[in-house]
């Protein structure tokens, strides 16, 4: 199931074993998928798409700090 939110405050990921990344401020689509992640798909400033999956318990983290807010339906 897509959803939509928006990032509204520092959002990082890691990729693999490298740094932290920020996702940029703005809309993003969500995919929360049955294996306990959370997919974040966003469209970078210079039209580049942006990718990653991050675990459920951090992205529900994000959400109850607001830094990501869920679009309602």
């Amino acid at each position: 199931m897509t959803q939509r939110a928006t990032i509204n405050d520092h959002v990082t990921y890691r990729p693999g074993d490298g740094v932290p990344l920020v996702i940029p401020l703005g809309p993003v689509e969500v995919d929360l998928s049955a294996a306990n992640s959370a997919t974040l798909s966003w469209t970078e400033d210079n039209g580049a798409a942006g990718l990653t999956a991050m675990p459920l318990t951090q992205f529900n983290e994000y959400v109850r700090q607001k830094r990501i807010t869920l679009a309602k339906k």
